[in-house]
């Protein structure tokens, strides 16, 4: 049988305890844990939940400036990708 076990679910309803739990992920050696989890965030979340997630991340203390290993925004490297802008357009929204 070819294809996924399991149905893609693209419309699934992310509540605030989801949200936040990638507030409590955990780097990799060498990874500043603020750039993890403001990566993983993107990775995973539609813009909607980002923006939700970016909230309680800044209520937090956490920097939304944290560099990658090679010193790199993760605004700096997705503002390359072709959905990134609508991403860098939140954090500037919330941190005018």
């Amino acid at each position: 049988m070819a294809g996924p076990s399991q149905p893609s679910v693209t419309d699934e309803v992310w509540d605030d305890e989801r949200i936040k739990s990638f507030l409590e992920m955990e780097p990799s050696a060498g990874l500043s844990a603020d750039f993890h989890v403001l990566q993983k965030a993107y990775r995973g979340m539609r813009p909607d939940d980002f923006e939700r997630f970016l909230t309680f991340y800044i209520e937090a203390g956490r920097d939304v400036d944290a560099t990658d290993p090679d010193g790199r925004t993760l605004w700096e490297i997705i503002a390359k990708h072709r959905q990134g802008q609508e991403f860098v357009a939140i954090k500037e929204k919330l941190t005018a």
